[in-house]
């Protein structure tokens, strides 16, 4: 049956706690209580409703993540305060020395200089594969492996992973599927198909304004619960604790979240469709020539489409930038990293955001000098965009 994640969001019944339609601003660091026993009992992780430091819980933080928790039908979520510490918090509360985690070469690069740099320091041990190829994923699982990590579609390539078929794998061997769903809120609900824990930046589509940073981590409520501990939970210890003010924006914002990723499918749609026929190399999940089409077709909620990221391959880098600074020039969009922004974003991905990655990765993983990744804005009259992004061709 095709869940309605938008619906899920807005049967949520918030409201201010003085009559506003909007949750009220958790404005204290700190919170009082009338017995401190109940003060104990907070700390231990055993008084429903009660909160002690912002670090931990705070009212605004857990009302996005109530939300959050319906938008990826998960029993909980937790909010910090970028994606980073949403992915790192998840991976080292999972993960101790000693152990190891199978992920996706193609992934964002900030994501893979954590896995590839920073955890050898820890002794945590990871092995890069084509997440396309099971067969693969199945050969790099070991009995130590704690994780397999992948993005629902990948950063910059635009794979798309077998959820289910990789849930088989993890859970088989005793492991966890961790999904970063950053390109495809709404569209894909990773739990559904097996994944074990989501993670987002919520800097991107979820807030859609480019002003602010923050993150989440979607998963069980023992998970959550684990993470938050205050003896040893990654987050609470770690501290990446997202803002109450960033909180209760991005919850305002999440309730237009599904008019927007509609508008931003239909515009990458349209784009990908048309420039299709001009003999470049495109990338796009919605065309029939992509290689997981049909999977993501099966996988998808359908009424959202295929996601607003699509991408050009010019070849070598020097086109690329040539071509993007006219774009910025005619009114197309900005020269710019992130996406999910009202206005469309354009960079080239092998020297931005996947730079991380070392140049033979990237020749490895097929990722073009010159591949050209857009995050197609919500233009109102995209066939004027078009016209524009033809002309700087």
């Amino acid at each position: 049956m095709n869940f309605n994640p938008a619906t899920k969001i807005f049967e949520l019944k918030q409201f201010g706690e003085f009559g506003g339609v909007n949750p009220s601003v958790t404005d204290s660091s700190t919170f009082t209580f009338l017995k401190g026993e109940t003060m104990e009992d907070t700390f231990l992780g055993q008084a429903e409703g009660c909160f002690l430091y912002s670090r931990h819980w705070n009212p605004s933080n857990k009302y996005l993540a109530d939300a959050l928790a319906a938008l990826e039908n998960t029993e909980s979520a937790w909010v910090t305060a970028s994606g980073m510490a949403a992915i790192t918090c998840a991976l080292l509360q999972l993960c101790s020395s000693g152990d190891h985690i199978v992920t996706s070469v193609t992934t964002y690069g900030g994501t893979f200089a954590f896995l590839k740099n920073w955890l050898p320091r820890y002794n945590i041990e990871v092995t890069f594969v084509d997440i396309t190829n099971p067969e693969q994923v199945e050969k790099a699982m070991r009995p130590n492996t704690k994780v397999i990590y992948t993005e629902s579609v990948t950063n910059p390539l635009l794979q798309v992973s077998d959820i289910p078929e990789l849930a088989n794998i993890a859970h088989k061997h005793g492991a966890k599927l961790m999904v970063d769903n950053t390109f495809t809120p709404m569209i894909m609900t990773p739990a559904r198909n097996g994944a074990d824990i989501v993670v987002y930046s919520m800097t991107k589509f979820i807030n859609g304004k480019n002003d602010c940073v923050a993150g989440a981590i979607c998963a069980s409520n023992e998970f959550v619960n684990q993470l938050s501990n205050v003896n040893d939970g990654t987050a609470m210890l770690l501290g990446p604790v997202l803002d109450s003010m960033r909180s209760s924006s991005i919850l305002k914002n999440l309730h237009t979240l599904h008019l927007r990723m509609k508008q931003h499918s239909y515009n990458a749609l349209f784009l990908a469709e048309k420039l299709n026929n001009s003999g470049l190399k495109l990338i796009y999940p919605g065309l029939k020539t992509h290689p997981q089409h049909e999977l993501h077709k099966k996988l998808m909620n359908k009424e959202f489409g295929f996601g607003g990221l699509l991408a050009i391959d010019l070849k070598t880098h020097k086109k690329a930038n040539a071509f993007m600074r006219k774009m910025q020039d005619a009114g197309v969009g900005y020269l710019a990293v992130s996406l999910g922004y009202f206005k469309t974003l354009f960079s080239c991905s092998g020297h931005s955001t996947s730079s991380e990655v070392p140049q033979e990765v990237q020749k490895q993983m097929g990722l073009s000098d010159g591949l050209v990744r857009f995050s197609v804005g919500l233009d109102n009259n995209i066939e004027e965009i078009l016209k524009k992004i033809e002309n700087c061709l």
